[in-house]
């Protein structure tokens, strides 16, 4: 049977099929990282979720039909202040937030986007796209500063279901207070003798945030494509003068037809901020946790649910982990997945659901033959865990045991020969020190065996 996907889209509030404009060529943008600082467990739940519908509509409709584009905002007030409180250069620092991004996206063994452009090398695009606002009286500029008049474009507020005359203005930049209208946002702005800056119509300044996503979209996917993604806080002010900028510019009907939105990860139910003091990056968890239990981890609530952050969601990701590598083996790759395992993810992305089959896949893989076993592993590295062989997971484990094996051995000496002392408390201490240690010792027909917890 031959399924459909579903997906919740935010601009009709509803859950909706699927119905690419072009089914060979499918368009998806998504808001990456401003790379001011590395990427925090925050972060990583657009870039898994995103990763996620790649793969599906990869799967529906061929790897070479889904043009996946992921940019990098390089030029933000952020940026500037960062740099300026680490003393490096705003290039040196971008740069290695790059790098650093680029790592963490490995660690959660995510698919390459077909594009990912950097905000500083489309500056030209921008102007012109400022130039045409201008020339079509949507934008107007005042000493040196271009904005966006909201009041002319009739259905602002569309997408995060709100009202022109409630609005309040929200920019990434600090704006002059000249403009006309406080809900006009900032489309060029002046750049200090300290900051980066471009020359332009209107003097040496910079772009506006949300222009920057509207004139590389236009590049790599046209006046109007098929789903336009990011986190739930992007929808107001960001999403929302995408869309305002890029209809009135294009002078379409139509900028992005779904609008897909993650919800954020909390910790004990507070969103996760700087300002509460909470962030957890990525890579303070790359030294002792695998990426692939991160990544169960991420996936475990359905993406438009808070997901709350704690150890014993990551404990519990961990030994799913453990125990699904007991039947692992190597499988073809190139082997396809049929939609009917495939349909939780057809369903608005219903990672829970996908993740619920896995359970049952591993208990027949448990059971049953090696077909069995090579099915699940396949659904396992669809959504991108399992790939590591068997060999690599037990060496990953063993790099962070705190203890060696010839001490393990050494241990269970001792502790076999106390208990054939009779010395049941000493043996049970030994046994607890070697859990504590990440080793779990059994008993087994005479002989004491380990494993790794």
């Amino acid at each position: 049977m031959n399924k459909d996907i579903y997906l919740t889209n935010n601009l009709k509030n509803k859950k909706e099929k699927f119905l690419p404009i072009h089914i060979e060529k499918i368009g998806m943008y998504v808001c990456g990282p401003t790379v001011y600082d590395n990427p925090h467990i925050g972060n990583a739940r657009p870039l898994v979720i995103f990763d996620i519908l790649f793969k599906v509509l990869k799967s529906k409709y061929g790897n070479n039909s889904v043009n996946y584009v992921r940019n990098i905002t390089d030029v933000d007030d952020k940026i500037i202040k960062s740099s300026k409180e680490k003393n490096i250069s705003i290039l040196e620092l971008t740069n290695n937030i790059i790098k650093d991004f680029n790592d963490d996206c490995e660690y959660l063994n995510l698919d390459v986007p077909s594009h990912q452009p950097k905000a500083t090398n489309h500056i030209e695009l921008m102007i012109e796209m400022i130039l045409t606002l201008l020339k079509k009286n949507f934008a107007y500029e005042i000493d040196g500063h271009v904005y966006f008049e909201v009041n002319k474009f009739e259905d602002y507020g569309k997408l995060s279901n709100k009202k022109l005359e409630d609005l309040i203005a929200g920019s990434r930049v600090k704006v002059s207070e000249n403009k006309k209208n406080a809900e006009d946002f900032v489309l060029w702005k002046p750049s200090s003798s300290d900051e980066p800056f471009w020359d332009s119509p209107w003097g040496k300044g910079r772009p506006g945030w949300h222009l920057e996503c509207s004139a590389m979209s236009k590049k790599y996917l046209g006046d109007t494509f098929d789903i336009h993604g990011g986190g739930i806080d992007l929808i107001f002010p960001h999403h929302e003068n995408e869309i305002a900028q890029s209809r009135c510019a294009n002078n379409t009907k139509s900028f992005a037809n779904y609008w897909i939105h993650n919800a954020f990860i909390t910790m004990s139910n507070e969103k996760m901020s700087k300002s509460t003091g909470n962030i957890l990056k990525i890579k303070d968890f790359k030294e002792n946790i695998d990426g692939q239990v991160l990544k169960l981890a991420l996936m475990s609530a359905h993406y438009k649910q808070p997901l709350d952050w704690n150890e014993k969601l990551l404990n519990d990701c961990q030994n799913t982990i453990e125990k699904w590598y007991e039947v692992y083996l190597p499988v073809d790759q190139k082997s396809m997945l049929s939609e009917d395992i495939l349909s939780p993810l057809y369903d608005d992305l219903n990672t829970p659901g996908y993740i619920a089959n896995l359970h049952q896949l591993y208990e027949k893989a448990l059971k049953g033959n090696d077909n069995n076993k090579s099915l699940f592993v396949l659904a396992c590295n669809f959504i991108g865990i399992l790939n590591k062989t068997k060999e690599e997971w037990l060496s990953i484990k063993k790099k962070k045991l705190l203890i060696s094996e010839i001490d393990i051995l050494k241990k269970i000496e001792l502790r076999n020969k106390a208990r054939k002392d009779k010395n049941y408390k000493e043996a049970d201490k030994i046994r607890k020190d070697l859990s504590d240690k990440g080793v779990l010792i059994e008993d087994k027909d005479g002989k004491t065996i380990w494993k790794l917890k």
